[in-house]
């Protein structure tokens, strides 16, 4: 069982169902109430009427005996005088109830009460009435009745009229409910069969609707754990073609797998690359060491130590790459990129420094670890001068670095920015590098916001330009 409610669609099937229900039984519930008070108030109505017609007779003078309404047809009957004694009764009435008088047999009529009488108990007060005149004011209620042995609920109209020369008289008629409650039953049968049948329905709707709707999310299911188990990134999630949330879902779902392909693929040729490239330093070094050992007089120190170096150097290039795939924030402090500009081509033969104060927010270490490449590779390539210029474009910082050498081919300016790529295979590791620094200044670069580009300088040679956000 909670397995079942567990999922989606038994939880949409039973919200729904329960919604309906509710608002089927406000709805039957209104119903029934419109309905009973619209049969009551036609009760009602038939009452009076039967009431007024005999306050008609008795306001005419018509003796009791002689009333027409007193026959049973319509409804039972009751006249009361002013102390509540019946005095006239509708035939073959043997019980009643919902009225002033629980009498059935009329008494004989005495003389009315002249003015020198006490005074009329003011809850019995009603509408002051000239002889001959019926009041205006029905008074309703709801009671029962046995005539001619059939017991049954009526609705009770009682009507005063004042008479010549029997003075104030009351009149109860009565108007049968068995037409009301016949059709609240009624009425109710068919909502305790329908709304269980109606809701069946619903749920039932409800369960295929949510089974139809939720059919791709299983199939995106199945497949993502086909692809767990497989490690087979380079699958797929089914898209719908619905064009709807589940469909976003889906290609949301594969840009993500797409992404997961390539950081996997990334990271693979990131391992290899790194592990061939250290195997070469470390190779040669060992066998530098080995030969020491056997002649020392063919140690190579200076060869040694510039095979240390570099892999000092690979080594922490290959840790700050790690360290800015794990997402490492730059940090938020100023940095005067003009500064940082000149304390990097301090010491380096060839470089000219054009800047003017810009300062931006980030890691100080890294900034200067971006230009210390960007000229790195500048000098390797230039011919004679390299020229770094800072300045501000907007709300963006520039920084320049160009050389007159023999450039970048304009299909390789993106590929240059990839792991381990070297654009000439001749070159040497020794004088080209790793192929990670400028892999590393474009990481950084976009770590802080930024873009790291690379163009055709003014004199002809690389042109490769930081821009950052200003602080």
């Amino acid at each position: 069982m909670r397995r079942l409610f567990g999922s989606v669609r038994a939880r949409a099937t039973l919200g729904a169902t329960l919604v309906v229900a509710v608002a089927l039984v406000a709805a039957g519930a209104a119903v029934l109430l419109s309905l009973r008070s619209n049969l009551m108030g036609e009760a009602g109505t038939t009452a009076e009427r039967s009431a007024r017609a005999v306050a008609s007779e008795l306001a005419a003078g018509t003796a009791y005996d002689k009333l027409s309404g007193l026959d049973g047809d319509v409804g039972p009957v009751q006249v009361l005088d002013e102390d509540r004694r019946l005095v006239a009764a509708s035939e073959d009435l043997e019980r009643i109830s919902g009225t002033d008088s629980t009498q059935v047999k009329p008494q004989p009529a005495v003389a009315p009460r002249g003015d020198d009488d006490d005074e009329a108990d003011p809850d019995d007060a009603g509408e002051a009435l000239e002889p001959g005149e019926i009041a205006t004011k029905s008074v309703f209620s709801n009671g029962s009745a046995t005539v001619d042995g059939d017991t049954e609920d009526y609705r009770y109209a009682a009507v005063e009229v004042e008479t010549h020369d029997r003075g104030t008289l009351k009149v109860y008629a009565g108007a049968p409910l068995a037409a009301e409650h016949g059709a609240v039953r009624t009425a109710l049968t068919v909502m305790l069969i329908g709304f269980p049948l109606l809701l069946g329905v619903v749920a039932g709707v409800t369960w295929l609707v949510t089974r139809r709707a939720l059919r791709p999310v299983e199939g995106i299911r199945r497949e993502m754990a086909a692809i767990t188990a497989s490690e087979d990134l380079a699958r797929r999630v089914p898209e719908p073609d619905t064009h709807d949330e589940i469909a976003r879902l889906a290609s949301t779902t594969n840009e993500t797998l797409a992404a997961l392909e390539t950081s996997v693929e990334r990271q693979r040729r990131f391992v290899a690359d790194a592990s061939h490239e250290l195997r070469s330093p470390i190779a040669s070094l060992r066998t530098q060491l080995e030969v020491a050992a056997a002649h020392p007089e063919l140690l190579d120190l200076d060869g040694a130590v510039e095979d240390t170096v570099r892999l000092q150097r690979l080594a922490a290039d290959l840790l700050l790459l790690a360290r800015l795939d794990a997402g490492e924030r730059p940090g938020d402090a100023k940095v005067d990129l003009a500064g940082l500009a000149r304390e990097e081509a301090e010491g380096r033969t060839g470089v000219t420094v054009d800047a003017e104060p810009v300062e931006v927010a980030g890691s100080r270490g890294q900034l200067g670890r971006v230009l210390a490449n960007l000229l790195d590779n500048a000098q390797r390539h230039a011919r004679t001068a390299v020229t770094v210029s800072v300045r501000r474009e907007g709300d963006r910082a520039v920084v320049g670095v160009a050389d007159d050498g023999e450039g970048v081919p304009e299909a390789d300016r993106e590929r240059i920015f990839e792991r381990f790529v070297r654009l000439d295979a001749a070159r040497s590791r020794d004088d080209g590098g790793a192929g990670l620094g400028l892999a590393i200044a474009r990481d950084v670069a976009v770590r802080h916001g930024g873009t790291l580009t690379a163009g055709q300088g003014p004199a002809g040679g690389a042109l490769f330009e930081l821009r950052l956000p200003l602080a």
